[in-house]
């Protein structure tokens, strides 16, 4: 990952799905590094898109297709501190997938949205602070998080204070909020 990470242009978001952590390439072979929530089994997507616009405390219209799954759900919900998008979105082209906040920060690191790429509202924040309009998104697929990428060097490793992969993290059982400061990564 790491090395797959380094060959791209700063400015460019790389979503490892597989072990939910989002990568935002900066110059000189570095990247922060955020804690995501990702799509359930059945909701994963992977490709290539863009951020073709960004909120603050976005409004919330779930798309048809949820409501026929969950008719209790709110036709419409104004933005706010309630808003199960949080307090930042960045709508990825012309889908109705975002990269957003959460009212829910225990979801961090597992597997529980309709597809939509979900952080902290504080690390929301920041990356939403950093991306700007027409960045491309990268969202890779969960088994090639797991797959080696060509020509990583046996050594490399990305610098965190937060465990790099979802095993050692806590189980559903006794979760904890992950932390609200992304993490930088040297990606070279």
């Amino acid at each position: 990952m790491v090395d797959y990470v380094s060959h791209q242009p700063p400015g460019t978001v790389v979503i490892d799905t597989g072990n939910t952590f989002l990568y935002l390439v900066l110059n000189g072979g570095q990247a922060v590094r955020y804690g995501i929530g990702v799509g359930r089994e059945g909701f994963t997507w992977s490709g290539e898109q863009v951020v073709a616009r960004k909120t603050e405390w976005p409004d919330w219209r779930p798309p048809a297709e949820m409501i026929s799954r969950q008719p209790y759900l709110p036709r419409f919900m104004a933005g706010g501190p309630g808003n199960p998008l949080g307090a930042r979105a960045m709508y990825l082209g012309d889908t109705e997938y975002r990269i957003h906040g959460t009212n829910k920060p225990d979801t961090i690191g597992k597997r529980v949205s309709s597809g939509c790429i979900r952080l902290t509202n504080d690390d929301v924040m920041d990356l939403y602070d950093r991306v700007k309009v027409g960045a491309k998104v990268i969202v890779l697929p969960a088994q090639a998080a797991h797959r080696p990428f060509p020509g990583a060097p046996p050594d490399a490793a990305v610098s965190s204070q937060e465990p790099a992969s979802p095993s050692s993290r806590p189980s559903a059982a006794n979760a904890q909020p992950q932390s609200s400061r992304p993490k930088m990564a040297d990606a070279q």
